[in-house]
């Protein structure tokens, strides 16, 4: 499944890569492909369309789901209730997932067929037990910031294009975060996946409607 959002498309021919451009990998790892303990259907697809684009990038950010044991968004810590449940968190509805991406297990590391070499920052989030953080800027209050943001604006890029795991959740706040924050934003449709819970990616295609999020085509890549 893939996560088309709907609005134009936008070949790489049409938009060379440039020093102001960088790609931002979210959460390409073992835990969230075939067999990992949060599998995306097809996560795994994604790798070798995403290794294609970070060649033709000049600057590439990864994202990785760094959850201490005993996470309060892991549906074990909530008796009575099951993954994919939804409770109320002080910061909000928080979705209860299965235990995953615990730091410093097999499950969290970054899948071994994803070049990650061309790497120049890696952002850890989801490290606050108390607290989940799909985006890549902020935790899910939308106040605490992951210092993503002021990297970005040091370094003088405009545009951040997005690829990787979840479409609907982590792809989708980091883009909406990014937009927010000032940037031009893209997201590379052939190269995420969506879990989709009770509608989560059609919502995210009209929500990257609504806010101008294009679709990059990775075709040419």
């Amino acid at each position: 499944m893939s996560g088309e959002t709907g609005t134009t498309e936008i070949t790489m021919t049409e938009n060379a890569m440039t020093e102001k451009d960088v790609l931002v990998i979210v959460d390409v790892q073992n835990d969230f492909c075939s067999g990992g303990a949060l599998a995306v259907p097809g996560g795994e697809e994604v790798v070798p369309v995403i290794n294609r684009l970070a060649a033709r990038f000049r600057h590439v950010v990864l994202t990785q789901d760094w959850h201490p044991a005993g996470h309060r968004s892991f549906a074990s810590e909530h008796p009575g209730h099951e993954p994919l449940e939804t409770v109320e968190a002080p910061y909000g509805p928080q979705i209860l997932w299965p235990d995953h991406c615990i730091q410093g297990t097999s499950g969290a590391a970054f899948r071994e067929d994803l070049d990650t070499n061309r790497a120049e920052l890696i952002i850890r989030k989801g490290f606050r037990r108390d607290i989940d953080s799909y985006s890549a800027f902020f935790e899910n209050d939308h106040a605490t910031p992951t210092g993503l943001t002021g990297y970005l604006r040091e370094r003088g890029f405009t545009r951040v294009v997005l690829a990787g795991l979840a479409f609907d959740f982590c792809v989708r706040y980091s883009a909406e975060d990014a937009r927010r924050q000032g940037f031009a934003v893209a997201v590379v449709d052939e190269a995420c996946r969506a879990i989709d819970v009770a509608g989560s990616a059609a919502d995210t295609r009209r929500r990257f409607t609504e806010l101008g999020i294009a679709s990059l085509a990775a075709a040419a890549a």
